[in-house]
C-alpha cells in the first residue's frame, strides 16, 4: 500500500506521532516511581497530554477532513505502542500482574496481525471503532491508577484492573466480528461484479 505525501502531511497524523514520542519520556519516569512522588506525577502529565493527543487527531482530522488510509494506521499504532511501551514497563517494575501483561500483549498482536491479514483481504484499513477505543480508554485508566498508586486502595485498583480485562477481551470479539463482516462483504462484492 503506497500512500501520497499530502495524506501523510496532515496535522491529525503529527498529532498521532506526538502520542509515538510520548511513550518515551513516559517510560523513562516510570522507573524513576521509588526516587519521589514528583516522578510519578509527570508521567501522570504525559498520559493525560497521550490522552488529549488521541482525541484531538481523530477530531481534526474528521473536523479538517484529512481522514487517510496513513492516518487510519498510525492513530490505532502509536495507542498501541504507547500503552505496550508502559505496560512493558510497569510489569517489569513490579507494578501489574503476569496475566495482566500477557493479556494486553496478546491483545493487541492479535489485533496487529487480524488487521493486517482483514486489510489484505478487502484492500483498505479498517479504522477503529468505538469499543476499540473505549478499550484503550479503559486501559489508560487502568495505568494513570497504577501511576498514581491505586494499589493502595484495592477496591479503586480491582475495578480498573477488571474492567480493562473486561473490555480488552470484548475489543478482540469485536474487532473479529467487523472483520470477518468486511471479508464477507467483499467477497459478495467481487461476486456481483463478475
Amino acid at each position: 500500500m503506497q500512500y501520497k505525501f499530502k495524506d501523510i502531511n496532515t496535522v491529525s497524523n503529527y498529532i498521532s506521532l506526538l502520542r509515538v514520542f510520548l511513550a518515551f519520556p513516559l517510560f523513562i519516569f516510570v522507573d524513576k516511581f521509588e526516587v519521589s512522588y514528583s516522578y510519578r506525577l509527570m508521567a501522570f502529565g504525559m498520559c493525560i497530554l497521550a490522552y488529549i493527543t488521541d482525541v484531538l487527531d481523530g477530531y481534526l482530522a474528521r473536523k479538517l477532513d484529512q481522514i487517510s488510509e496513513f492516518g487510519k494506521i498510525i492513530d490505532p499504532l502509536a495507542d498501541k505502542l504507547c500503552i505496550i511501551l508502559i505496560v512493558f514497563k510497569l510489569y517489569f517494575a513490579g507494578h501489574i500482574p503476569d496475566y495482566y501483561f500477557y493479556i494486553i500483549v496478546l491483545r493487541d498482536v492479535i489485533i496487529f496481525t487480524g488487521g493486517i491479514f482483514v486489510t489484505k483481504k478487502i484492500g483498505f484499513v479498517l479504522p477503529s471503532n468505538i469499543l476499540g477505543k473505549a478499550a484503550v480508554v479503559s486501559i489508560g485508566f487502568f495505568i494513570i491508577g497504577v501511576i498514581l498508586g491505586a494499589d493502595a486502595v484495592p477496591s479503586i485498583y480491582n475495578i480498573l484492573l477488571y474492567l480493562s480485562i473486561l473490555m480488552s477481551f470484548a475489543s478482540v470479539i469485536g474487532y473479529a466480528y467487523r472483520g470477518i463482516e468486511a471479508i464477507k462483504w467483499k467477497k459478495n462484492e467481487t461476486i456481483q461484479e463478475s
